[in-house]
């Protein structure tokens, strides 16, 4: 091809179709169509409605949106062609639905006939597909590494440790090949058996290095870091006005901003021990709170009764969306209680808010376990049932917000966002040269 750096590399990008995938891609879109890249976006119409919204004008000649056609599905409706508010029934159907569009991808392919194919994890068709029609791919893993390198690890030498002691993951040996990763390992097999030599992964050395480098030496291929890719938040609406208004009314690092993020749903329990949590603390929050499509169910009644009289104005509930990173950047907020997924992690520590850990499932726990490890957070922990409870909720709150105990993390969440600002996006130049080295040398 003529020289990638004089003309622009035209890039087909497809992740899953969760938000927590979604969003990294376009943020890397982003970076790179300020790079001379030229960008394919590809997702099913859902997905695409809501992506163009997060899209400012800057980019509406360099980021070009394409609509993936999922297969119709007796069990899938047609409007949950998204994760987002997905019944978690319903998983498995999308991804059935989502694994049957190959042929559809096929014809975007030949069509679009880029130069390079980005595609997310555990997508093994994605790179077969390109690979037939000789064009080059790489795969963008938008989880850590350390979650990934210890997937891998018990997968591959299920008898050895984890060699990170520091973050105690002893509790997660025993899982070996039964919850965590039995859904998936056929998949991840699959996939490192692709011929390919390097990935993309959502972090940075500073924070994962040793990780990097260890999970590097499980594939046998070059692991190259994107950075913490915060999402730019675009669009305004009168909830994200009213929101960042009230924030405005709050004294310096008052406030609390609760989430758990924008594809999980909390159980009556769970949520009634965060709002009893809360009340206790005594400390300002702004709660985002979901409920799946197919529950009508207003908050109020979610909640416990009379909690909104008793927290009065120092609580402010926003139902299914809020702009996180407006928040998280606001002068008033001085914590995040969260569920601690990927994103929410890296945001949380560029903007130097110490994080109120609430794991749930999949990788977020062993986030969690990152997130003490580095300082910048502490962990809810569960009682002997595995269950959260409103008293430590409470304490954590309070700890982290207002107690001497809080100081080194208060202080370590704050260098720790300086220092992210101050690399800014060193790590999309590496990125770049990866990428422009495989449109060169092919497949």
């Amino acid at each position: 091809m003529e020289d990638s750096r004089q003309r622009k590399i035209r890039v087909l990008m497809l992740p899953w179709l969760a938000y927590g995938h979604i969003s990294p891609f376009l943020e890397l879109a982003k970076r790179l169509s300020n790079r001379n890249f030229h960008i394919y976006f590809c997702s099913t119409l859902v997905n695409l409605t809501s992506i163009k919204l997060e899209i400012s004008e800057k980019y509406y000649h360099s980021i070009q949106l394409v609509e993936l056609h999922l297969s119709s599905l007796p069990e899938l409706p047609p409007n949950y062609q998204t994760t987002k508010g997905l019944p978690p029934h319903l998983m498995l159907a999308l991804k059935k639905a989502f694994d049957m569009a190959s042929p559809d991808f096929s014809n975007i392919l030949k069509t679009l006939n880029p130069d390079l194919l980005i595609y997310d994890f555990l997508q093994p068709w994605v790179p077969a597909l390109a690979l037939s029609q000789k064009i080059p791919s790489i795969n963008f893993m938008t989880m850590g590494a350390t979650m990934i390198s210890f997937l891998l690890h018990i997968m591959k030498n299920p008898d050895d440790e984890f060699p990170f002691q520091e973050l105690h993951l002893q509790d997660y040996r025993k899982l070996k090949l039964t919850q965590l990763d039995k859904s998936y390992s056929s998949q991840v097999l699959l996939w490192l058996k692709q011929p390919f030599d390097s990935v993309l992964i959502k972090t940075f050395p500073e924070l994962e290095g040793k990780r990097v480098d260890y999970l590097s030496a499980l594939m046998g291929k070059k692991v190259v870091p994107v950075g913490p890719l915060v999402q730019e938040a675009v669009h305004e609406d009168n909830e994200k006005t009213n929101t960042i208004e009230w924030l405005d009314e709050k004294e310096p690092s008052s406030s609390v901003f609760v989430s758990f993020g924008s594809e999980y749903f909390l159980s009556k329990e769970d949520l009634e021990e965060i709002a009893y949590g809360l009340e206790f603390s005594k400390v300002n929050f702004i709660w985002v709170i979901r409920f799946p499509l197919t529950e009508r169910i207003k908050f109020e009644e979610a909640l416990p009764r009379g909690f909104l009289g008793r927290v009065g104005s120092r609580g402010k509930i926003v139902e299914n969306w809020a702009p996180q990173a407006k928040i998280l950047a606001h002068s008033s907020i001085g914590g995040f209680l969260s569920h601690c997924g990927w994103s929410s992690v890296m945001e949380s520590m560029k903007f130097g808010v110490p994080i109120i850990a609430m794991p749930m499932h999949i990788d977020q726990p062993i986030n969690a376990r990152l997130v003490e490890e580095v300082g910048v957070g502490t962990e809810v922990k569960r009682n002997k049932d595995g269950k959260f409870a409103r008293e430590e909720v409470a304490k954590v709150i309070k700890e982290v917000m207002l107690e001497n105990k809080g100081n080194d993390i208060r202080r370590k969440s704050g260098e720790m966002g300086e220092n992210i600002r101050i690399r800014g996006e060193k790590d999309i130049e590496g990125v770049v040269d990866e990428l422009t080295k495989l449109c060169v040398t092919g497949i």
